[in-house]
């Protein structure tokens, strides 16, 4: 189909959500020298201007980076990835988001490989432009649940891989979680984080009962919902999947998670932070 642009939705609650958890990932894969494999199976453009006609057609960063632009947190990982996102941006205005390729690209260093594949040809070209310049990272116009499996196992036996597909199709969610199953044979040892979008709770609960029945062990769960769920209209939640995740994740996200409720959500939000299946 591909008609979803991420830059109608940067900066909005969802990616907080999943840019937080996916800078906490990589801050703690990069504390080792040995390289590092990162893979991004729909990278979107990458980097998002908020006074752009996409973002200000519906303005859903005012919901989300927005109201924590100015927020001084008690935690250092919020805190963090605020100025993650500030270090993006100049003279304290908030202009512009980056996406999960420039939020990885951050953290990669000399001796890692970043791989970042997207299919829309506009979204495509804007990635080939914004991630231009590193011999290390490389862009392929190409089926990013494809292009996974055809690099595992990577040559540095270490990886962290994003799946964020747009979720247009709804086979994509039984997709997303067959294609983890295959990359995990392949690779079982590599840090898999999984975002989705709760319009569906069902829809959620067959991926979640997938996952736990796969046979994977160490799966966590973080979710952030700004209102509760509904049949009426489009997300109200989503989260993020992590296996094989790093030891103080949950930790973290158990303290940050509260404070994103109360800051982003209404009187209806909630959040989870769950084991889903233990070591």
């Amino acid at each position: 189909m591909l008609s979803y642009r991420h830059s109608f939705h940067a900066g909005n609650p969802a990616d907080v959500l999943k840019h937080l958890v996916l800078a906490e990932v990589l801050k703690y894969q990069t504390i080792k020298d040995k390289p590092l494999d990162y893979v991004d199976t729909h990278s979107g453009a990458g980097f998002f201007e908020l006074a752009g006609s996409d973002a200000q057609k519906t303005q859903e960063y005012l919901d989300g980076i927005a109201k924590l632009w100015r927020h001084n947190s008690e935690h250092d990982a919020l805190n963090e990835y605020i100025e993650l996102i500030k270090s993006f941006n100049s003279n304290g205005n908030l202009d512009f988001y980056p996406g999960s390729p420039k939020i990885a690209e951050h953290f990669l260093r000399r001796q890692d490989n970043g791989w970042f594949f997207e299919l829309h040809p506009r979204d495509l070209q804007l990635l080939q432009d914004n991630m231009k310049g590193k011999r290390s990272i490389r862009v392929r116009g190409e089926n990013g649940f494809q292009g996974l499996i055809g690099l595992l196992p990577p040559a540095s036996r270490r990886a962290c891989v994003l799946i964020d597909p747009p979720y247009e199709i709804k086979s994509d969610y039984d997709t997303v979680v067959n294609t983890l199953v295959k990359a995990h044979k392949r690779f079982a040892t590599g840090t898999y984080m999984i975002w989705y979008p709760v319009v569906d709770r069902e829809r959620i609960d067959r991926m979640e009962a997938g996952l736990i029945a796969s046979g994977m062990r160490n799966i966590q769960l973080f979710e952030l919902a700004t209102e509760a769920d509904t049949d009426v209209h489009g997300m109200t939640a989503s989260g993020m999947i992590v296996i094989n995740p790093p030891w103080k994740l949950k930790q973290t996200m158990d303290a940050v998670l509260p404070e994103l409720v109360s800051i982003l959500s209404d009187s209806s939000g909630f959040y989870r932070s769950e084991q889903l299946v233990e070591e």
